[in-house]
């Protein structure tokens, strides 16, 4: 399937968001409870908690932080 290029920037911000949401719960979970018998229930409970907080940071904020990075780079 197919995603017309106007809907780039929210696709990007889904699914970076998303990636991050994932690999940063996970290891904050296994760091502060170990992995357990239900670690894919929390984890999947943190992932729906974080990531509707995530997503739209990610897709207000990447515009910014291109034009700082642009400005900082030559």
């Amino acid at each position: 399937m197919r995603v017309p290029n106007r809907f780039s920037p929210i696709l990007f911000g889904a699914l970076l968001s998303a990636i991050m949401v994932g690999i940063v719960s996970a290891i904050v979970l296994a760091l502060n409870q170990g992995i357990q018998q239900g670690f894919a229930w929390q984890w999947f409970r943190s992932c729906m908690t974080t990531w509707p907080i995530a997503f739209p940071t990610v897709t207000l904020v990447a515009p910014w932080v291109r034009r700082v990075v642009g400005r900082m780079t030559a």
